[in-house]
């Protein structure tokens, strides 16, 4: 259930996020998808961008600014990152924010009057738990972290009620960073259900998609912005690989799109802009190659596919890289010359096999459904006054 602004009702779980790329709306979408399953329809819920209900100039853009910082300007946005790096740097900025913004906050809190709030984005539990304390409500606050390894110090918060972790380095790094061990626990990592519903073979997905089934099938991916250099690789792809399916996703990168629609294309290689089904694909393919994003390539490990790591956009996504080569999940190749030889690597079926077995171990497959029953348990939790942190 989610409904529009204007005809916000009470909800038993409010999913606080902003939409500073497409992972942490996609985290609360695949929470709730399990919530669904588990509670049976009988949990009522919501997405709020926080950031842009503050309705302050600057913050309330964050979304429209990530898109231009992750794509144009990345030297800003890894000098923004490191600059404010520390947790009382960003408590304070959150207290300037939460002052300019309280009455917006407090107003879409009390419309929504939330049994259980559940954050997916470092910015935006303070300014929860901040009106939280003012009007002395009683609903728990879960955040829900949706960066593998290098995390922001936004993310430590010793006010929210419960913090869950994708990975063994995220939950350590948060206790270190001043987290009670009673706070934290390590989940999953939210994937939506449907990825590990998806249990057709190879062959028999390509045959319903209409791809060659016999041919080794490689999906290229930049993430939601489609940021990277994506169109240079498809050349290259085909030029030194002519054999290979190509399953191309642009993201929300139509300007990619229409540059590669334009050109000469092989009939194997399929252009898809901003896709639903990519289960689907990933099922159909051998391989996935990514940039860095939490949010794709913990899909592609769900699905148990070998990945390619092409770059990381952002200083939070290079710990990404290290969790791909600590488990020998995959290949880290910033050039298209390497990510050629890693395709010709992966071919090699005792490799291959290799890979994927590890991958069986690598991590959990019902990670939002793990979520999903902390979040059933902490409805049914006495609400405990909230006590004030800084």
């Amino acid at each position: 259930m989610i409904e529009t602004a204007t005809n916000r009702q009470p909800i038993d779980v409010l999913f606080a996020i902003s939409d500073t790329g497409g992972g942490h709306r996609s985290a609360a979408v695949a929470i709730s998808a399990a919530l669904e399953q588990l509670s049976g329809g009988s949990i009522t819920w919501a997405i709020e961008d926080l950031l842009q209900a503050t309705n302050v100039p600057g913050v309330r853009s964050a979304p429209g600014l990530y898109d231009q910082l992750s794509t144009r300007w990345l030297k800003l946005y890894n000098f923004s990152f490191q600059l404010t790096n520390s947790r009382s740097t960003v408590g304070f900025l959150s207290r300037v924010v939460y002052l300019i913004a309280r009455q917006n906050l407090e107003r879409l809190l009390a419309e929504r009057r939330p049994r259980l709030v559940v954050v997916t984005h470092p910015l935006v539990h303070r300014l929860v738990c901040a009106a939280r304390r003012r009007r002395h409500n009683a609903f728990r606050v879960v955040t829900v972290v949706t960066d593998l390894v290098t995390l922001h110090a936004a993310w430590s918060y010793p006010g929210v009620d419960l913090a869950l972790t994708p990975t063994d380095e995220a939950y350590r790094l948060m206790h270190k960073r001043g987290m009670k061990p009673s706070q934290l626990q390590r989940c999953g990592f939210p994937v939506h259900p449907k990825f590990a519903a998806e249990n057709r073979d190879a062959l028999a997905v390509r045959r319903a998609l209409g791809f060659d089934p016999d041919r080794f099938t490689v999906l290229l991916t930049a993430g939601g912005v489609g940021s990277g250099r994506l169109g240079e690789l498809v050349q290259t792809l085909e030029q030194q690989m002519p054999d290979k399916q190509l399953l191309v996703v642009t993201g929300k990168n139509r300007a990619l799109y229409e540059e590669l629609r334009r050109g000469p294309r092989l009939p194997h290689t399929h252009l898809f802009g901003f896709v639903n089904n990519m289960e689907e694909l990933m099922a159909a393919s051998d391989v996935v190659v990514t940039k860095a994003g939490p949010g794709t390539l913990m899909e592609a490990l769900v699905m148990r596919k070998p990945v390619i790591v092409t770059e990381a956009v952002g200083i939070q996504e290079h710990g990404n890289i290290d969790f791909v080569l600590n488990y020998e999940l995959g290949f880290f190749c910033p050039t298209n010359e390497r990510i050629v030889a890693a395709i010709s690597n992966l071919e090699d079926p005792a490799l291959y096999t290799a890979t994927v077995e590890r991958l069986k171990h690598a991590v959990p497959r019902d990670g939002a459904m793990q979520i999903a029953r902390v979040i059933h348990q902490q409805l049914s939790l006495q609400p405990k006054t909230p006590t004030r942190h800084g």
